[in-house]
């Protein structure tokens, strides 16, 4: 489901390197200048960078068993 949505973007492996590492060792919920700095370490939009996230967080909701929707403050 979002990993085929994620497929859909075509990132590069680099692109991808950088936003699993920000989302595993910085957070799963940019936002603000964070986002902005990922956003222009990637070449990325933010907005494409904001649906990145998005997807990602319902994959990682999905492998602990949660609800891949679930609507949360902070997961």
């Amino acid at each position: 489901m979002s990993s085929k949505a994620m497929e859909c973007m075509m990132l590069s492996e680099e692109q991808i390197k950088v936003l699993e590492d920000s989302f595993t060792k910085f957070t799963r919920h940019p936002e603000g200048t964070t986002l902005m700095l990922i956003a222009a370490e990637c070449g990325l939009s933010e907005a494409d960078t904001q649906k990145w996230f998005k997807l990602r967080n319902e994959l990682w909701r999905e492998a602990e068993g949660l609800p891949p929707k679930l609507r949360s403050v902070l997961d």
